[in-house]
């Protein structure tokens, strides 16, 4: 009976506890069943949450730089900025030497006065030309029918002086018929000497009579050939006076060269001008500047002098892997971790380039080969910063940053 007690009062004890280790076990099943459930949801929720966007470390921030060169040669006197200055636009940075440049404009200027004042003479000329060209041949075409007339009046005398000479010598004749006659009468006495000194006169008379009527025969003759030669002059000048339209063509060709001379004149002062603004040289836009040049440099056109970051401007080139870009679509905004500054900026998406980056090397690759291997490629995307998100310009280019593109 002693060994009986102790084994009834085991049997009690585990019959009492079975029903606490049920309910424990209960509680723990539970417990692992919330914890389950927890992280069922959870997991969930995160994969919501890591598939609602996308992110990159292959990302850094870019400008584009603007380099600033000289347009012309010469001698730099004065730099008016210092590295990593900001400037504005417009801002002079570099002097060249304008001395030379000074000249070549006050020459140009002197050249451009002279051609004009050969054009203005020239064009005044044009019509004084054409007036006196007018005048010529009015001139031309009377004098002709002066020198016509001339010549019929000439002729018209040489006939009527050579008829005065036949009609003179006729005369003569038949007074020396007369002298003869009365010159046998008179020694016969069959005559007074009276009448025969009459006959003798009249016989001179008719022989000065011939020799003027020959005088003024020879004289007409000659008037003849002057009015000819008048007439011939006449001819000549009026030749010389249809040449009248092509000296005013010629004179307006003249005007007109002059006038582009004036022009290629005024075009080397405006030139000239030009050379003289670009001693000055000017910042292209508002930002830092990274300078090579200094004073007493000889610079050439096209050299480099200075280089201006315009902080303002920056962006993000984030290269996502291919898979990435499933749901990525332009405008979705951003948020872009700055490694630098511990800080996260805003953005958005602005572009999706059009080809991988590799394409846009120098060498793009050629997977055209019997040892091709697949590889995920990455694509630029342009994000760019809201406004104001950099107005403390800590981003500068060249920096790392891990962007990530909310899909949603």
């Amino acid at each position: 009976m002693a060994d009986e007690t102790p084994l009834r009062s085991k049997a009690d004890t585990a019959e009492a506890s079975a029903p606490r280790f049920r309910k424990s076990k209960r509680r723990r099943n539970a417990f692992v069943l919330i914890i389950i459930l927890l992280a069922i949801v959870g997991g969930v929720f995160l994969w919501r949450y890591f598939s609602s966007y996308e992110s990159t470390d292959d990302a850094q921030a870019d400008v584009h730089l603007y380099p600033v060169s000289a347009r012309i040669s010469g001698y730099v006197v004065k730099v008016n900025v210092d590295d990593n200055q900001w400037v504005e636009k417009g801002a002079v940075l570099v002097e060249i030497d304008p001395k030379d440049y000074e000249v070549a404009v006050a020459q140009v200027q002197a050249s451009l006065a002279s051609a004009e004042a050969t054009a203005q003479s020239l064009n005044i000329t044009v019509p004084i030309t054409a007036v006196n060209t007018s005048s010529q041949l009015q001139f031309a075409a009377s004098g002709i029918e002066n020198a016509s007339a001339g010549v019929i009046a000439a002729e018209r005398q040489l006939t009527a002086a050579h008829a005065q000479l036949e009609e003179a010598e006729a005369n003569d004749v038949r007074a020396q018929d007369d002298l003869r006659r009365y010159k046998m009468l008179v020694d016969k006495r069959e005559v007074s000497a009276q009448v025969y000194d009459q006959a003798l006169a009249a016989a001179k008379s008719s022989t000065s009579a011939v020799a003027a009527a020959t005088a003024n025969e020879s004289a007409a003759q000659q008037f003849v050939e002057q009015a000819r030669s008048r007439a011939v002059q006449a001819n000549a000048n009026n030749q010389s006076a249809q040449t009248g339209p092509q000296q005013v063509s010629s004179t307006r060709a003249r005007v007109r060269a002059a006038i582009a001379d004036v022009q290629q004149k005024r075009a080397l002062l405006e030139q000239a001008e030009l050379d003289l603004q670009y001693t000055k040289i000017v910042a292209p836009v508002s930002g830092e500047v990274n300078k090579t040049v200094v004073v007493g440099m000889n610079i050439q056109p096209g050299q480099q002098l200075l280089t201006v970051v315009p902080l303002d401007d920056v962006w993000i080139t984030a290269n996502f892997k291919e898979t990435q870009l499933r749901h990525m679509r332009v405008g979705q905004e951003a948020d872009i971790h700055l490694d630098s500054a511990n800080r996260t900026l805003k953005g958005h998406v602005d572009s999706i380039a059009g080809a991988t980056g590799p394409l846009f090397s120098l060498l793009p690759p050629e997977n055209a080969t019997g040892n091709y291997v697949k590889i995920v490629q990455r694509i630029p995307v342009k994000i760019v910063l809201n406004p104001g998100e950099n107005r403390d310009r800590q981003l500068r280019p060249g920096m790392n940053v891990v962007p990530d593109v909310h899909l949603q």
